[in-house]
């Protein structure tokens, strides 16, 4: 497992992984097929899992914890039927232990026919999310906002100073006599990014 991480993180700066990974244990005869995958809603999580449960639809039990924000504020740990505690909070576990967020593991269990006990199954499932956050790389995640505003079009050189200064990333843009653009900037920016767009003379536009 690779870690890119930089000494002093800003404030803003938190813990992912790059890519969907996935890993595997096998205890007993049952199998543990683990998936992570990076997410940026609760939503797309839904869709996951939807996904996962089709295409593993013989499986007995499809685990899961995630984590979503920049302090990991909004969370999750289901055990799909599993005695509690013995399944998504280890997989949650994991995700608190190498300081992750923005993060979803399923985990896909294929009973073998012997029961493991709950510390077995603990066990089970904590090794199963190791193997698949093992395969992916943690990476430096930054948290960022989007932000609309409009301006007159004589102001088009110095709002576009701005924006190249702030590094913000253009989604949206519509030039007329009134412009509007939508871009997306770090979080930490986000209030000094805002200001001087006033000062130049646009305008805000909040949702």
């Amino acid at each position: 497992m690779n870690v890119s991480m930089s000494e002093n993180s800003p404030t803003d700066s938190y813990k992912s992984i790059s890519k969907s990974s996935i890993g595997f244990y096998k205890e007993l005869g049952s199998k543990f097929l683990s998936f992570a995958f990076p997410v940026s809603s609760e939503e797309e999580i839904k869709n996951i899992l939807s996904e996962l449960r089709r295409s593993y639809f013989d499986a007995r039990h499809h685990c899961y914890a995630y984590r979503l924000g920049i302090n990991g504020e909004l969370w999750r740990a289901n055990d799909d039927g599993e005695p509690s505690f013995s399944a998504g909070r280890p997989i949650l576990g994991q995700l608190l232990s190498n300081k992750i967020s923005d993060v979803l593991v399923v985990v896909v269990r294929y009973f073998g026919g012997i029961k493991l006990g709950l510390s077995g199954l603990i066990q089970a499932y904590k090794s199963a999310t190791i193997d698949a956050i093992n395969n992916t790389e943690i990476i430096e995640k930054v948290a960022c906002a989007d932000i609309s505003f409009s301006f007159d079009y004589l102001l088009m050189n110095p709002v576009m100073k701005i924006i190249k200064e702030f590094s913000a990333n253009i989604l949206y843009q519509q030039f007329d006599n009134r412009c509007v653009v939508k871009v997306n900037i770090r979080q930490s920016n986000f209030s000094r990014f805002s200001k001087a767009i006033k000062e130049a003379g646009g305008e805000v536009i909040t949702s």
